[in-house]
């Protein structure tokens, strides 16, 4: 007979180390990087977006499949996905920061990608240490743990990804708003960028009549309607539809396949603690071309983001180094450290697939 552990992630080696994660010394380490600098989040956003718009356009405008093409493709893939990561930073930004910045993301890049903020307000469910790795976390699956097809599945979803955000604001808007007790259901259900199927976002008691939502909701529904209005009349040929359901498809693809990075997802549901919790999750030494491009505004920090979240993405980079520099040899946050993508995705491999192979031969 064999013995589980509780949680799949206290290993032996874990269960022997009784180094814990020391937040007051963290905090003298990196306590003057807290400062969201706004001239660094106007800057990086408008030069990012002014180039992806630009590359969008010459995608749209050169022949099909030339380098011209094939260039334009991928600079406004790389380039939409680094402006769409910036709703991670808006909904932990602390309600008197930069306000102005947010309308502005929200109208110059949100209203046209159908990403509003509101859609990413459930990510403060990820960062709850009651809710972290259980059903109620949104961007929390189980990929680490058998079976591997999982990791699969979750992969071919990425195609579907530009499809619903379309059914979600052009038939669900309207339609919520024609029939009342339909509402609530699209809140909870259909209004949350996350990875869990099973998530339902909790609602705050004025979510049904927030302005800001209702106008953004108002916004992207009329776009659309005149968009496709356009393809239907045949003033825009079906062809630019196509192109850009297969841009859309792979810029949102990118962080779809950069979110198999941000944790060893091998919890099972249990509640976790907060050093379990760190230790799920993953930060990146290495400064490969692959790295930069697919964690951008921060996200190659995401253990550290997790341990401090306040702290704003300029700030990560030389928050890292510091606590590697000066933390104890044996510290947790040190375990949190891997070179590339491919490792990580080889490991949550090997850790779906393997841990099958070992229970069978149990």
């Amino acid at each position: 007979m064999t013995t589980r552990l509780a949680n799949p992630l206290v290993t032996a080696d874990s269960a022997e180390n009784t180094a814990r994660l020391d937040l007051r010394e963290a905090r003298e380490i990196i306590g003057d990087l807290f400062r969201h600098d706004a001239l660094v989040y106007w800057t990086d956003f408008l030069l990012t977006t002014s180039i992806s718009y630009g590359a969008v356009v010459l995608y749209l405008s050169s022949p099909a499949f030339s380098p011209l093409y094939i260039a334009a493709f991928v600079i406004a893939a790389f380039g939409l996905f680094r402006c769409g990561v910036f709703i991670h930073e808006i909904v932990h930004l602390p309600d008197n920061r930069l306000r102005v910045f947010r309308v502005a993301w929200n109208v110059l890049f949100a209203i046209p990608t159908l990403t509003p903020s509101f859609t990413y307000e459930s990510h403060l469910d990820h960062h709850n240490p009651r809710r972290f790795g259980t059903a109620k976390d949104g961007e929390y699956l189980a990929l680490g743990t058998p079976p591997a097809r999982r990791i699969v599945f979750y992969l071919l979803q990425a195609p579907l990804l530009p499809a619903l955000a379309i059914f979600r604001f052009l038939v669900l808007t309207p339609l919520s708003f024609l029939y009342p007790p339909l509402r609530r259901m699209v809140l909870e259900r259909a209004s949350s960028y996350v990875i869990n199927p099973s998530y339902k976002r909790i609602l705050h008691p004025d979510e049904q009549r927030r302005p800001w939502v209702i106008a953004l909701e108002i916004a992207i529904f009329l776009e659309l309607a005149a968009f496709f209005g356009l393809v239907a009349s045949g003033r825009l040929a079906w062809a630019v539809a196509a192109q850009l359901y297969v841009l859309g498809m792979c810029a949102a693809g990118l962080n779809w396949v950069r979110t198999l990075a941000a944790h060893r997802y091998r919890n099972t549901g249990e509640a976790m603690s907060f050093e379990e919790q760190i230790e799920d999750s993953i930060n990146f030494g290495g400064r490969s071309l692959l790295t930069v491009l697919l964690f951008p505004v921060g996200l190659r920090y995401h253990a550290l983001h997790h341990w401090f979240p306040a702290l704003p993405y300029h700030s990560l980079g030389r928050a890292h180094r510091r606590l590697m520099a000066q933390l104890p040899a044996d510290s947790p946050y040190r375990r949190t450290v891997r070179r590339s993508f491919f490792e990580v995705a080889r490991n949550l491999w090997r850790s779906a697939s393997g841990d099958a192979l070992q229970r069978r031969a149990a």
